[in-house]
């Protein structure tokens, strides 16, 4: 882990101390950005497809979801379908 720049390693102490080199955040984005690349060459429409399809999603999700794709297309609305 520490040859591929994700971890370092203090050699002044013993014993040897690692720690993250970055936030799990960011982290997590350059994983998902290297597994939307890779897996779903490069759609992102493909890996949210895929992740919905997978197991149902609960009200909460959902609603987070909404909320994000408000955000993202500029506060339009969109028509709730499903009785949601």
């Amino acid at each position: 882990m520490t040859d591929k720049g994700l971890v370092e390693r203090d050699d002044t102490r013993r014993p040897q101390i690692y720690r993250a080199r970055y936030s799990q955040d960011r982290t997590q984005k350059q994983m998902l950005t290297d597994l939307i690349e890779r897996a779903y060459g490069g759609s992102v429409k493909a890996l949210v497809m895929h992740a919905v399809g997978t197991r149902k999603p609960s009200s909460e999700d959902l609603d987070a979801i909404e909320k994000l794709l408000d955000r993202c297309d500029g506060g339009r609305k969109r028509e709730k379908k499903g009785g949601r």
